[in-house]
């Protein structure tokens, strides 16, 4: 960790650092904001280790578990991002925010996995519980995560821990781990003691891009310059906020750094699971698919527990309700006049 060149003073450095408003943030969760969480049950699709036992026609096949826990079939690997099956995302069980909906698989119901990759140490990213109902598997991390997996019983020979632009090679996968704009830490104390990322999964006829959670940057030009094009993007996409600008993406910029990365299809991830800001829980989904119409970017939006091929994506169907957030226009949809922001030759960073 120490001869990481992203780390300096006892901790992890963006080289474009995050702005977080914390008073202007404060203020607002005090005030609260409406339609925060589905008043209605929701078409989960609940899913068995049987049904992912042939290999996918066409290499690539992709289950949307929730927020960013996706399994990727790719090249004959099954791959799971950000593995989270608890009900609460928190140190507790009885408190923090609660799904909206009961996972589409049990984690110790999963079929075989040949490596889990994890982004970050944030408590919506990696859950203790379930990492210990995992069966044994190799655990893909960001430099010094692999110490909390250590610390709940992990065999130390089951973990590799990268810094950006290192990579391991999984079951035939090579899987590289990306620079991020975005933080750590699951307590004040161990504020960005660990390193954060995005990931790429590179097989021998597909590629898949990860982001974790990240702001706009101009890295992922980098990225798909060096490791693109990718037949799929699973790009962070709610829970964001004016005060925090720089921690996440956001829907228009989700899809502006989808073009980047020389995307073909984008799975839009980290929304519609749990309560983590302040606009409606449907906002995140109706927004990028403004911004995707915009900028001609193909969408892949699968209820959850629903699984798809990026290289015939179906077409969106919106599995959850139209809130009176859309119909009032009390919540900003992404209009026309952003058209330009979309063939603009640099990401914008605010």
């Amino acid at each position: 960790m120490e001869r990481s060149p992203q780390f300096a003073d006892g901790a992890f450095r963006n080289p474009l650092p995050p702005r977080m408003r914390m008073g202007q943030a404060l203020a607002k969760w005090v005030r609260g904001a409406p339609n925060r969480e589905p008043a209605v049950e929701l078409p989960v699709l609940r899913r068995r280790a049987e049904e992912f036992r042939d290999a996918p026609p066409s290499g690539l096949r992709v289950t949307w578990l929730g927020h960013s826990s996706t399994l990727v079939e790719i090249g004959g690997a099954r791959l799971l991002t950000d593995p989270v099956f608890s009900a609460r995302i928190s140190p507790v069980s009885f408190a923090g925010p609660k799904r909206f909906w009961q996972a589409p698989m049990a984690a110790d119901a999963l079929p075989a996995i040949d490596a889990v990759i994890l982004s970050h140490d944030h408590y919506d990213h990696l859950d203790l519980p379930t990492i210990r109902a995992l069966g044994p598997t190799t655990f893909v991390t960001p430099l010094g995560v692999g110490a909390h997996l250590e610390a709940w019983g992990v065999a130390p020979e089951r973990i590799v821990e990268l810094d950006w632009w290192e990579s391991t090679r999984v079951a035939g996968v090579e899987i590289v781990c990306t620079p991020a704009r975005h933080f750590s830490g699951r307590s004040p104390a161990t504020r960005d003691r660990t390193l954060w990322g995005g990931f790429a999964m590179i097989a021998r006829e597909r590629r898949v891009f990860f982001s974790g959670d990240t702001a706009m940057f101009p890295g992922f030009a980098d990225i798909g310059s060096a490791l693109g094009p990718f037949d799929l993007t699973m790009m962070e996409t709610g829970a964001y906020d004016a005060a925090w600008a720089d921690v996440h993406l956001g829907p228009e910029q989700a899809v502006r750094a989808h073009q980047l990365l020389g995307g073909r299809v984008m799975l839009p991830l980290h929304w519609g699971t749990f309560n983590l800001a302040l606009h409606a829980w449907t906002e995140p989904a109706e927004r990028v698919i403004e911004a995707a119409k915009l900028a001609g970017a193909p969408l892949a939006m699968p209820r959850p527990g629903g699984s798809f091929e990026p290289l015939e994506p179906p077409a969106v169907q919106r599995w959850w309700p139209e809130l009176p957030w859309l119909r009032a226009g009390e919540a900003p949809v992404v209009s026309s006049g952003v058209a330009a922001h979309f063939a603009a030759p640099l990401p914008l960073l605010d």
